[in-house]
């Protein structure tokens, strides 16, 4: 298995929107389930901050990879609008199971 993790600040008020966009029912999910070998995402909300972690899990990296080709069209248009709901966002890594 294959994980991708990121880690955002969510704008103050933000919170919500950004929970509905990364959530089993927003826009990332549904473009990622539009893909082969797209297991799953989780969204973790960090108790005492507005900073969160999203982890999608694909079955190989190079699923992750035809994923990120075939769909940079759609994935810039949903990166604007979480742009929108952050301060930061960074990638902590890409990671398989040993």
């Amino acid at each position: 298995m294959f994980v991708t993790v990121w880690e955002y600040e969510v704008r103050p008020g933000s919170e919500r929107a950004f929970e509905g966009l990364q959530g089993a029912d927003g826009a990332w999910v549904e473009l990622f389930r539009a893909h082969a070998g797209y297991l799953g995402s989780e969204v973790l909300r960090d108790e005492s901050t507005r900073r969160y972690l999203t982890i999608d899990r694909w079955a190989s990296a190079a699923d992750y990879d035809r994923f990120l080709e075939a769909g940079q069209v759609r994935y810039a248009q949903i990166d604007s609008l979480g742009d929108a709901l952050t301060v930061t966002e960074r990638r902590l890594g890409r990671f398989e199971t040993p």
